[in-house]
C-alpha cells in the first residue's frame, strides 16, 4: 500500500519485520506496554463509578476519606498509565 498524503512524512521510516523482531527482543516489556494499557485504561473509566457511593455517604469518617483519596491516587495513575490506549 501506497501512502496517499500530499505532505511527506520523513520521519517515519520503512518498518521491516526483522527490525520488529530485533526490538521484541531486546525489550521484554514492550509486549506487556499494550494490556497494561488496556487495563488502566479501563480501570480509569470504570473507577469514578466507585468514588460516588462514597461520596453520597459523605467524607467525615476518616476510613472513608482515606478510602476516596487513595482511589482518586490510583485513577490519577491509571489515567496517566492508560492514555496512550489505542492510538496508533
Amino acid at each position: 500500500m501506497s501512502n496517499h498524503s500530499p505532505l511527506p512524512n520523513e520521519s517515519i521510516g520503512p518498518s521491516s519485520p526483522d527490525a520488529d523482531r530485533e526490538s521484541e527482543g531486546r525489550r521484554p516489556g514492550r509486549s506487556l506496554k499494550g494490556p497494561a494499557q488496556f487495563l488502566s485504561f479501563w480501570v480509569a473509566i470504570a473507577l469514578p463509578f466507585v468514588h460516588l457511593p462514597l461520596l453520597a455517604q459523605g467524607l467525615g469518617d476518616p476510613s472513608v476519606t482515606l478510602t476516596f483519596v487513595t482511589l482518586l491516587g490510583i485513577n490519577a495513575v491509571a489515567l496517566y498509565a492508560g492514555h496512550g490506549y489505542n492510538r496508533e
